[in-house]
């Protein structure tokens, strides 16, 4: 149903919505001027939403520059999220087992529209800041784990995303060619995991599985990042695609 047509639907909290949106890894710390250009709303309105989000909690602003940035109460709602996915508690011991076991980085990974998001990160010591927080979105066909995941789809909808998700060019290397991603989407589905080098982070091997539901259709894939510096794609494959593949077996899907 289009949002217009839809009698239930509240505009004024969606603009709300919306700005609360226009903070992230890069927008960290907004202005007034800022929040109008990056959700190209009014003035006027931008001026009162912000300022109630304000008294409301949702956002700080700093007495001395007046510009906003996010505040503790998005944790508070990370924390509900958590409390309230069942997968989330399933997963977190089995990859604390397999960082336990194997010394490697390793990440819960849940479809979000047509980007992955990043729900659960056991970092190890050579991980970056910016790999080490949950929350993270990415392009799913850029991805192992988005790859993983539509595998287990149908070849309507691996074709409809292979023709319409979004493709971000994050290295020389990232495989942009949306024909060969599909390819290695099909060869997931075959070989019930993705493996991929280079595409987010260069001389970084991605190696994801799905945990798939009942249907047989994953929603989430556990995902681990290894340095491309020592090792090579089979020798990823023949260490941990076995531990890998007992982590997800355990989750539920």
């Amino acid at each position: 149903m289009e949002k217009k047509q839809d009698n239930l639907y509240v505009s004024t909290l969606a603009r709300g919505l919306k700005i609360l949106r226009a903070f992230d890894e890069s927008h960290v710390s907004l202005s007034l001027t800022d929040l109008v250009a990056r959700t190209g709303l009014e003035k006027s309105a931008v001026q009162r939403m912000a300022h109630t989000l304000h008294l409301e909690g949702m956002l700080e602003r700093d007495p001395n520059t007046r510009r906003f940035h996010p505040s503790h109460a998005w944790l508070q709602l990370a924390y509900a999220y958590y409390w309230s996915d069942p997968v989330i508690a399933s997963a977190l011991p089995k990859l604390i087992e397999f960082s336990h076991a194997n010394g490697e980085t390793i990440n819960l990974a849940q479809m979000s529209g047509d980007h992955i998001i990043y729900s659960l990160r056991l970092p190890n010591h050579r991980t970056h800041f910016a790999s080490s927080i949950v929350g993270r979105r990415l392009p799913a066909l850029n991805t192992a784990a988005g790859r993983v995941m539509l595998s287990t789809r149908s070849d309507a909808e691996i074709s409809e995303a292979c023709a319409s998700w979004p493709v971000v060019q994050r290295t020389p290397k990232t495989l942009t060619d949306r024909a060969e991603i599909g390819n290695s989407i099909r060869a997931a589905r075959q070989d019930g995991f993705c493996i991929t080098r280079d595409q987010m982070l260069l001389n970084e091997i991605s190696l994801s599985a799905p945990v798939k539901g009942t249907d047989g259709v994953a929603h989430t894939a556990v995902q681990i990042s290894i340095s491309a510096i020592a090792v090579n794609e089979d020798e990823v494959v023949e260490k941990f695609l076995r531990p890998l593949l007992d982590t997800t077996a355990g989750i539920l899907g």
